[in-house]
């Protein structure tokens, strides 16, 4: 694709199965190239979650999701008055961590002469969102970082509240930048580490395990940008807060969404009652006005295809 990286390579003695016939050379190969585009330590390091965990927690809350994503509303509201002075009006938008596909008809409102692609990486939820809204248009089941959709075949992307559990983004800005036309847009938002800093420091109150999931740091959304050829990213930070009137409110909210610890690094098995206990206890330090705060770092993103 043209402003990507690219590279070809001739093995001599084998046919198209190269890499069955010359393994070694082969991995070698795409080892350096790798390499030589500062890709490699991005695809080598070790994840802080899995992607399977991720997917299985989000499906089996597909049913029950939209009873609490108050935030998830209000934050997706947001990013969608925010798209404006388009080139032109799209004629495909991806929905990208679509979910439940709340803003599809919103999206299908917003362009409605545009073909509407709902993909997530929880099958659970695109289960759930072909039978509740089987007319949006097509809903597929796929990894941010490896998108199946043709190269230059999107005009928009949008996706609200997905891209935080993609832990490489090189690979992430890499994918939508192929599949985005010459000028597209898709505009995202994510979370910063700072998202529930009350959770996470209560909880460091009793033990080292961790407790909370971990995002990453604009620094390397912005360097991984920097890397991607062809790609101009924008981003804005604005603080949320929900507010409850007991900490077990936020902790069965997380789980209703899916979105609880799914870190590698978490709890093996139940935790411990007096570990509760006093994480509950050290949340209310944070009480104000007879209710606990949860905060939420949210990245408000445009990245433009030049």
């Amino acid at each position: 694709m043209r402003g990507l990286p690219a590279r070809v390579w001739v093995f001599a003695g084998c046919a198209h199965t190269a890499p069955l016939e010359q393994p070694e050379a082969v991995a070698e190969a795409l080892q350096a190239f790798l390499a030589e585009q500062n890709l490699l330590a991005a695809v080598a390091a070790p994840l802080a979650l899995a992607k399977h965990d991720v997917a299985q927690s989000f499906s089996r809350a597909a049913a029950e999701y939209d009873s609490v994503a108050q935030l998830q509303r209000d934050v997706g509201d947001r990013l969608l008055a925010s798209i404006n002075a388009l080139p032109e009006a799209p004629e495909k938008v991806l929905d990208l961590g679509s979910g439940t596909g709340h803003f599809s008809a919103a999206l299908r409102q917003r362009f409605p002469d545009a073909t509407y692609i709902g993909l997530d990486l929880a099958e659970g939820m695109v289960r759930y969102a072909r039978d509740v809204h089987p007319q949006a248009g097509e809903w597929l089941v796929g990894d941010a970082e490896a998108l199946p959709l043709a190269s230059a075949s999107v005009d928009l992307v949008f996706s609200s509240l997905a891209i935080q559990w993609c832990l490489r983004p090189e690979l992430l800005f890499a994918e939508v930048a192929r599949v985005l036309r010459p000028g597209g847009r898709c505009v995202f938002t994510s979370l910063g580490p700072a998202t529930l800093h009350e959770l996470r420091s209560s909880w460091a109150a009793v033990d080292e395990y961790q407790h909370v999931n971990e995002f990453l740091p604009l620094e390397r959304l912005d360097q991984a940008a920097a890397r991607t050829p062809g790609i101009a990213l924008q981003v804005d930070i604005e603080p949320f807060c929900m507010e409850y009137r007991q900490v077990r409110e936020l902790l069965n909210e997380l789980k209703t969404l899916g979105a609880h610890n799914v870190n590698r690094d978490r709890p093996v098995g139940l935790t411990g009652r007096r570990a509760l206990q006093g994480m509950l206890q050290a949340y209310e330090q944070w009480r104000r006005d007879g209710l606990l705060p949860a905060s939420y770092e949210v990245y408000f993103g445009t990245l433009t295809k030049v």
